[in-house]
């Protein structure tokens, strides 16, 4: 059981975030490296999921990020499943010197759009970039998937710290956009204020809630 303090209550808003693709690609380290600063040469694939959090700060207002780490193995996608919903943003992963991994975005953006309760803001993240020699996509090619499907794009690197910070910060960023627009729109229309969200996941609804517009991802990056 987990034992939560006062002192660790002061989040104004808690965000699910699940990192999503194939086994291998990185997943594990993007969440060490973007929450603990660290990384594991060898790290082993996660055996079913674990999570862990990690504070941003945007406007004033203090968000923690609960980013769930989701085992890529085939074997394991009955187990994970159940952790999709509830998500409001994800990161698709893939590794940029397989290309086979690049070819199952499509395959795992259907099931998260079919576990997932709401519309999630999603980033399609090209791990691994500093294996440039051993390059199978193409910066143009990760590009053009992001933007026919509309999702933000971005290459990271783990292993260097590459847009690693930059990737899950567009992810948390744009969905307190969404949502501080529809707490706006709540207080036009004389709605109960739904701005209190104190220690509590953020549910966004899917009505009036498109995917961001993939043009903005091409300033979301420096691979870009």
């Amino acid at each position: 059981m987990n034992f939560v303090t006062e002192e660790e209550k002061t989040e104004d808003y808690l965000f699910k975030i699940v990192l999503v693709g194939d086994s291998a690609v990185g997943k594990s380290n993007l969440l060490a490296r973007f929450a603990r600063d660290e990384f594991y040469p060898n790290s082993k694939s996660t055996i079913g999921v674990e999570f862990q959090t990690q504070k941003v700060h945007i406007d004033g207002k203090e968000i923690k990020a609960q980013i769930w780490d989701t085992a890529g193995q085939e074997r394991f996608r009955a187990v994970t499943s159940a952790y999709y919903r509830g998500a409001v943003g994800a990161l698709l992963v893939y590794d940029i010197s397989r290309r086979q991994t690049f070819d199952s975005i499509g395959r795992w953006l259907n099931e998260l759009q079919t576990h997932s309760d709401m519309n999630v803001v999603t980033i399609l993240v090209g791990n691994k970039s500093d294996l440039r020699d051993a390059r199978e996509v193409s910066i143009a090619e990760g590009k053009s998937l992001a933007e026919a499907q509309g999702l933000f794009f971005m290459e990271t690197s783990a292993l260097d710290s590459s847009n690693v910070a930059a990737a899950f910060q567009t992810v948390v960023k744009e969905i307190y956009n969404i949502l501080s627009k529809k707490v706006m729109m709540s207080h036009e229309l004389n709605k109960p204020d739904s701005s209190s969200f104190d220690g509590k996941t953020v549910v966004l609804p899917s009505e009036d809630n498109p995917q961001p517009d993939a043009a903005e991802a091409k300033a979301g990056g420096g691979c870009c």
